[in-house]
């Protein structure tokens, strides 16, 4: 079934055009440089546009500096490629936001992807003033509101609405389990069209946040694009779930790539059946492509998983 998302009218954007085609869609995430130079970016983008429908420009993600998130998509756009634009509520106030969504929407990019924002404590700069002047429930609305009401949030009139696909983020595998289900409601309420998952290592505790899912009705609601990645070595896993926000890896994944001789080409393989067990996962719509400074392997990773052979012959 193909949700009925809130989107007033579509947006012409290609992830948009898939997923509500009832195709299975694949995004993938670009790792922004720490410089000025667009090759950089063009030359990440290319492994992943061969296969993905659209591309998230990560906007400080950890709470390091790196080229914006809006820098990123314009230069996605103007190379033809589908961006989608993250807002992290931790840097901007609700002024900057709105302006910069117009700006973003002026410039062709259709997918907003709407994020708290990791603290500035986990950076290395952690003496940066943070904002949070919104949380990403209230950054949906509030794009939802620019988008379908046309207004600023000061209730003034926008004289051409930004044409938006609204994205949320959800954390499926970590504690307390019982309460992800109920934060991604409100979410979808607030306005949000799709959700990307954060990385998913353990597929016992994303069947049953699914199945709850199931029951609430909103895999009706939201088309949801589960997160997946490969990891590379053990000490990388440990590193990742002592680390980064929001992730959590089972022991015996962790032994598993300890025991590995080649424990990239595990990760990889790993990845690769993660993609092919979650497509057929009811109520998921997609996978979000995470591989951290290893953009090169998606395109190889999607090629292998054969959910792109699948989607044809759905097509066809």
């Amino acid at each position: 079934m193909t949700p009925e998302i809130t989107s007033s009218a579509p947006t012409r954007g290609r992830l948009e055009a898939v997923l509500r085609s009832g195709r299975f869609a694949i995004t993938a995430e670009l790792n922004p440089p720490d410089s000025a130079n667009p090759d950089d970016v063009f030359e990440a983008a290319r492994p992943l546009g061969e296969v993905a429908d659209a591309i998230n420009a990560t906007d400080a993600s950890g709470a390091n500096c790196h080229m914006s998130s809006l820098g990123i998509s314009a230069l996605l756009v103007r190379a033809g490629y589908g961006p989608v634009l993250q807002i992290s509520c931790r840097d901007r106030n609700r002024i900057a936001v709105q302006g910069d969504v117009l700006g973003a929407a002026a410039l062709g990019v259709r997918n907003v992807l709407c994020l708290t924002g990791d603290d500035v404590s986990a950076g290395d700069q952690p003496g940066a003033k943070p904002v949070f002047d919104f949380d990403s429930v209230s950054l949906v609305r509030t794009l939802r509101t620019m988008r379908d009401e046309g207004m600023f949030l000061s209730g003034r009139k926008i004289s051409d609405p930004p044409k938006l696909f609204i994205g949320a983020a959800e954390n499926p595998c970590v504690e307390p389990l019982e309460w992800r289900p109920e934060r991604l409601k409100k979410k979808i309420e607030a306005g949000a069209d799709f959700i990307q998952t954060n990385l998913i290592f353990d597929m016992d505790r994303f069947r049953t946040f699914m199945a709850r899912v199931r029951e609430m009705g909103l895999h009706e609601r939201a088309f949801i694009l589960a997160g997946i990645g490969p990891l590379t070595s053990a000490r990388v896993a440990r590193w990742m779930r002592s680390r980064v926000p929001g992730i959590h890896i089972p022991d015996a994944l962790v032994e598993r790539l300890d025991a590995a001789s080649d424990p990239a080409a595990l990760g990889q393989r790993l990845c690769i059946e993660a993609i092919q067990e979650v497509r057929e996962i009811e109520g998921v719509s997609g996978v979000h492509i995470m591989a951290y400074r290893r953009e090169h392997l998606v395109s190889e990773i999607i090629l292998q998983s054969g959910v792109l052979d699948r989607r044809r012959i759905l097509k066809g």
